[in-house]
């Protein structure tokens, strides 16, 4: 069946990059404008003010125009030195590929393995730290929010872990796919160095990322040996103080994100992150009615972002998203990584509404029905119900 067919939108449900509101499409199809010119440098300032509550920092940001994987790249570079230790864990796809990088980078990476569904152990880390009496290790990198897995690992209890064990390493979180939907506290739970992406809870296409600093990774970086040029901060920081970047910057993708600053602080963010609560919980709970499992399997780690559904036995997670596709024009995200084919993954972040994921589950339903997947009928009604009642009580719920 063709979308010519079935009419109406295509239901974006993947946990990035996600649907784009209106308004940040409209604001970036304004004109072009001199990015040396003092319009731009006006924009400039009032952005990087702007990110500072979404990060909650009162330090530095600065925005490249790349990916997420190159704010990884950019954090690395600007504070490590060649054959440096650093700590890290298999919570999932992307902490495996931030992993990789490190490894080009000619670090020396301590890689504690995982099974993708459970956060790295705070106690682990204060241990492994504990026994690095020579300070060896210099970054400790965790992916808050893992995309692949929907595992949220616990930074503030790692940055106390980090205290207990009086270490000096660096912390650094991976916040692509949390940074605008979940709780995130750069300078409160001691981040040296925050990764984000435009293009999910920011709710910006693809094409912007960002470091948020702190003074002691800033200070870090004064000795730093690894190679950089494009990602340095220094050049970076230096041409910021007076508006503009040192090289040409996504320019219509930052007017794109003046609004969504806007929304958000419309919105409140505290809002917003209750809402990703509530979307999460609802969705776990249609999930459970159907009998299939959850990828994650710690409650505590559950992420209010994404939710990563195993396939029963025998059935290809693949096969199912292109049933769903192409009879009713949603997009799932699909297994990565040692996950591909045994699992789906529902993207509830961003411009979203109670509608939008009574439509989404609607369409999980129908195609698990169509697919012959084995599971019980009501994940709908229960999730339905769990949104009714946040909504009529929303004191009473866990948002």
């Amino acid at each position: 069946m063709s979308r010519a067919t079935t009419g109406g939108r295509h239901f974006l449900q993947l946990p990035g990059p996600t649907n784009v509101p209106e308004r940040i499409l409209r604001a970036t199809s304004r004109p072009t404008i001199d990015h040396r010119g003092p319009e731009f440098a006006r924009l400039t300032h009032e952005l990087l003010e702007e990110l500072k509550p979404v990060f909650k920092t009162k330090g530095n940001i600065v925005i490249y125009p790349s990916s997420g994987s190159g704010a990884w790249e950019a954090a690395m570079v600007n504070t490590l030195s060649p054959g440096d230790k650093v700590l890290m864990f298999e919570t999932g796809h992307f902490a495996t590929q931030w992993k990789e990088v490190a490894e080009r980078l000619g670090l020396e990476v301590d890689f504690v393995p995982g099974d993708w569904r459970h956060p790295a152990d705070p106690a682990f880390v204060e241990a492994v730290l504990k026994e690095d009496r020579n300070h060896q290790i210099k970054m400790v990198g965790v992916v808050h929010n893992e995309t692949s897995s929907s595992v949220v690992n616990d930074l503030a209890a790692i940055r106390k872990a980090m205290d207990r064990a009086r270490h000096p390493a660096l912390l650094m979180a991976d916040t692509i796919s949390s940074l605008g939907s979940l709780d995130y506290r750069q300078d409160e739970w001691g981040v040296d160095v925050t990764i984000g992406g435009s293009q999910k809870g920011l709710m910006l296409p693809p094409g912007l990322s960002f470091n948020g600093i702190s003074d002691k990774a800033l200070a870090a970086s004064k000795t730093a040996r690894l190679p950089r040029s494009y990602w340095d901060w220094e050049a970076m920081l230096g041409q910021n103080k007076s508006g503009f970047f040192p090289y040409t910057p996504a320019t219509n993708l930052l007017f794109g994100l003046k609004e969504s600053l806007a929304m958000l602080r419309e919105f409140g963010l505290e809002n917003v992150i209750a809402r990703h609560n509530r979307h999460g919980e609802a969705t776990r709970r249609a999930v459970r009615a159907w009998g299939l499992d959850l990828v994650c399997q710690d409650a505590k780690a559950y992420s209010s972002s994404v939710t990563a559904v195993m396939m029963p036995p025998g059935h290809n997670a693949d096969a199912f998203r292109k049933l769903v596709l192409e009879q009713f024009d949603m997009s799932l995200g699909s297994g990565l990584g040692k996950l591909g084919g045994k699992v789906f993954r529902i993207g509830h972040l961003g411009d979203f509404n109670d509608l939008m994921l009574a439509g989404t589950l609607c369409g999980i339903e129908m195609g698990l029905a169509l697919a012959g997947v084995p599971h019980n009928k009501g994940g709908v009604a229960a999730a339905l119900e769990y949104l009714t009642g946040a909504a009529a009580h929303p004191q009473a719920t866990t948002a």
